[in-house]
């Protein structure tokens, strides 16, 4: 079992991935996040949604679902730092692949990983004390009635928060922006402002919308991230995918892109 709770000593990558406004992130192994990263720092978001979905106050054993979790990271680190147990379900990473991470971190005891779709999800009504997706919710929440179908989910009164790319301001018209026009991917008329994802979510009437606010300077974060994967992953793809982001981002200089969290209360 490896200690993702250490910080690797002589590594210059530990000091250029230490975030003051993140200590609980600070304490994981800086080359294990850029390892299993998937996009932007993951623990760094949920670290950010935690007061607002007031994790710390969750009954030690309490259920959280961590809805598109990726490979685990969030799942890991709501384990290690909340003491819950955790559904770690996601659709493009194998259950398998997920739970020898997950057994390496030495919380196999606390976090099930599951093979699911977001509307295919095979749990029961009420099961969850809260649900978590981070850099996720953005592919399948934006469905005017998905939102109603998940809460179903949830226990009356437990809490449903989400962190996802968004606009500084809802963009008018067909076209994206010009200066970001050669990076732009379908997929990102999935983002949205923290005012579009209040009244979402109100509309529903799922939730009480307890939180919907944008994360200042989350873009400096989010380019910090992708120039410490462009230039420390192995992989190609990664490498290559993370070169563009920043320089998307370098570009845009918080102009249009950043981060929401929206947190909703079941009644």
């Amino acid at each position: 079992m490896s200690d993702i709770t250490s910080r690797t000593s002589n590594d210059p990558l530990t000091d250029r991935v230490s975030h003051p406004g993140y200590p609980r992130s600070n304490g994981y192994d800086a080359r294990w996040t850029v390892e299993n990263q998937m996009g932007p720092h993951a623990l760094w978001l949920l670290e950010w949604l935690a007061p607002a979905l007031g994790l710390d106050t969750l009954s030690p054993g309490s259920r959280v679902l961590d809805l598109g979790c990726g490979r685990a990271m969030t799942s890991i680190f709501l384990a290690k730092e909340y003491d819950v147990q955790v559904t770690a379900a996601d659709l493009w990473v194998k259950p398998d692949e997920n739970a020898a991470r997950i057994a390496e971190a030495g919380v196999a005891d606390r976090v099930l990983p599951v093979f699911a779709e977001a509307h295919d999800l095979p749990f029961g009504e009420g099961g969850f004390d809260a649900i978590v997706s981070v850099d996720a919710y953005q592919y399948f929440g934006t469905d005017d009635l998905y939102l109603p179908t998940l809460t179903r989910l949830l226990k009356p009164g437990g809490r449903i928060g989400v962190v996802v790319p968004a606009l500084r301001e809802e963009i008018d018209g067909a076209e994206p922006p010009e200066h970001l026009k050669p990076y732009w991917e379908p997929g990102f008329w999935s983002f949205h402002t923290a005012a579009w994802w209040r009244r979402h979510w109100t509309r529903s009437g799922a939730v009480e919308v307890e939180t919907a606010d944008w994360l200042e300077d989350g873009w400096r974060d989010w380019l910090r991230w992708c120039e410490v994967v462009a230039e420390e992953h192995t992989d190609e793809f990664h490498i290559r995918m993370a070169g563009q982001c920043a320089e998307m981002l370098r570009l845009d200089q918080g102009g249009t892109l950043g981060f929401v969290r929206v947190v909703g209360r079941r009644p």
